[in-house]
């Protein structure tokens, strides 16, 4: 009786004294505990019992107004954890923003926008990094296997993706991580700024009130009134401008597999056009100030970067040609542009006489990839006047007459280069890369006159070839051997044209309908001008 009697004074105690049962230190095993404690004590009197009962409800009655949730509950914890890692980033970029506005005395929005500037400056060395690596990783790619195991091969995708890997890490291509390693890091710092300066907007920042200007006066208030919707369509605008420069320089050649996924992301970028518009309207006017200044940056360095002369200084000039897109031409990357920067001739026009067959080339280039081919071809009559035997003046006129629907002519020309082509026994990768083009080019040149035995003949001298190398090279005789299946299939040699698409389709599975088509029990046939539509997207005739 002496020990129950004191364990319920001690327990009294307990409950009326803060300092033992406090309500921000309740934890789950001490209501545990007094459970046990009281179902062990069978023998218990009345006393005792009710003072453990009331002491238990005491708790689960402080724990459930509130007072000590914080500790029970992981889930919590864990995201208050990341809520209040999250907070100490914001509080760090506004003390830097104060920082900067209390040094410089200047406007809270030329303080927004400066900032965004030098910030995005600051990570151009990376965005270069990136870019020449995913350059490099282009030019790997026609060497890879499909990521996805082809039909028939008998592989898993686990197997399928163990050979793309050992492949990729055989012949020394970068991580694909790369690819997406700018824009996690620009998104991530993106959204740390943007809500950094939505805090500051929010909380009513010294200065926000009055820190705008123009029809943004004050930072702290959402878009309203007359000119409201300008930030939201300022927003929407460059963020649909940023898409349309950013796909249109993307090299999408058929060898490259990652085709589908870029269109179907530039579909979903393009949507987000519309929620980015409405979404602006509920944000205050301090971040749509930010994020229009970051959009516009972004619109110019694609634009700066992907100018040629640029490109070229920056080691990039490979990575969205604009001659090999525009002009369907392979050759002109091979080639330098002209050099017409002596200081004694600025300012005063050149005569085309005056310039080498190698400028002359260069400069053809330049109109070809403006579309003015009939700029271009007299240029590159005159380089072959001053040097008949130049091969990749032939082979460039040559594709030039052809985009203008000058198919005899143009068969001339390349089948003149194939020919010298052919007797020089070419070995460089260079000269095999311009017998494979020549070759592909003087076959459809002559199918399109209707001259089709001659045609595959041409076609035929790349397929027996053997299998180049170099990335470029194998792109060109991939087109190649998919024009040779087309035209072989509609002169009934269905599984010659079968045996010839499988190897295509080993590097390129998005032929793999194509093959389906050739492999078909009927008579249809496979139009030559869709089959050079498809497979040649760079070069296609026009």
């Amino acid at each position: 009786m002496a020990f129950r009697r004191v364990l319920v004074s001690h327990l009294r105690r307990s409950r009326h004294s803060p300092s033992y049962l406090s309500r921000h230190h309740v934890s789950v095993p001490s209501i545990a505990a007094l459970d046990l404690l009281q179902s062990r004590l069978f023998s218990t009197p009345t006393d005792l019992d009710s003072e453990l009962s009331r002491l238990r409800d005491d708790s689960i009655t402080a724990l459930g107004s509130g007072g000590g949730g914080h500790g029970l509950d992981l889930g919590q914890e864990m995201m208050g954890a990341t809520a209040a890692s999250h907070e100490l980033f914001t509080r760090h970029v506004i003390s830097l923003l104060d920082s900067y506005h209390d040094l410089t005395g200047l406007p809270w929005w030329v303080v927004i926008a400066s900032s965004t500037v030098a910030f995005r400056t600051a990570l151009l060395p990376l965005l270069i990094l990136q870019r020449k690596q995913t350059k490099t990783i282009s030019q790997f790619l026609p060497k890879l296997p499909p990521f996805w195991p082809p039909k028939g091969s008998g592989r898993s995708v686990v197997e399928q993706f163990m050979l793309f890997r050992n492949e990729r890490k055989a012949i020394g291509c970068p991580s694909f991580l790369w690819i997406p390693a700018y824009f996690s890091i620009q998104i991530s710092c993106f959204f740390l700024w943007i809500t950094s300066i939505r805090r500051m907007s929010l909380d009513h920042h010294p200065g926000f009130d009055t820190g705008g200007a123009l029809w943004f006066q004050n930072l702290t208030e959402i878009p309203n009134g007359l000119y409201g919707p300008l930030f939201p369509f300022l927003i929407a605008g460059l963020h649909y401008t940023n898409t349309q420069i950013a796909f249109s320089a993307s090299s999408v050649h058929k060898v490259d597999k990652f085709e589908q996924l870029a269109k179907t992301y530039k579909i979903f970028l393009n949507f987000l056009t519309f929620a980015l518009y409405f979404l602006a309207f509920q944000m205050p006017q301090g971040s749509l100030l930010y994020w229009s200044t970051n959009l516009s940056f972004s619109v110019a360095q694609q634009l700066i970067i992907k100018h040629p002369v640029v490109s070229a200084k920056l080691g990039l000039q490979g990575d969205g040609d604009t001659v090999q897109k525009e002009a369907g031409n392979p050759i002109l990357t091979n080639i330098e542009e002209a050099k017409l920067s002596d200081p004694s001739s600025k300012g005063r026009l050149i005569s085309g006489h005056d310039l080498t067959p190698k400028e002359l080339v260069g400069l053809s280039a330049k109109y070809l990839s403006g579309g003015q081919k009939e700029k271009s071809i007299p240029l590159l009559r005159l380089a072959l006047e001053k040097d008949p035997e130049y091969l990749q003046a032939m082979v460039i006129l040559g594709q030039a007459l052809y985009q203008k629907e000058q198919f005899a002519e143009a068969a001339k020309y390349l089948e003149r280069a194939t020919s010298k082509l052919i007797d020089a026994c070419p070995t460089e990768v260079e000269e095999v890369d311009l017998l494979i083009v020549a070759s592909q080019w003087a076959g459809v040149s002559n199918i399109r006159q209707g001259k089709t035995s001659e045609g595959v003949t041409h076609l035929e001298r790349v397929a027996n070839m053997e299998e180049p190398d170099d990335p470029k090279s194998k792109a060109h005789y991939l087109d190649a051997l998919v024009l040779y299946s087309s035209a072989i299939f509609n002169e009934g040699r269905r599984e010659e044209a079968a045996k010839c698409l499988r190897r295509v389709v080993a590097y390129d599975p998005s032929f793999q309908e194509l093959l389906k088509q050739c492999e078909e029990e009927n008579d249809d046939t496979i139009p030559i001008a869709d089959s050079t539509s498809s497979s040649n997207s760079t070069h296609k005739p026009s």
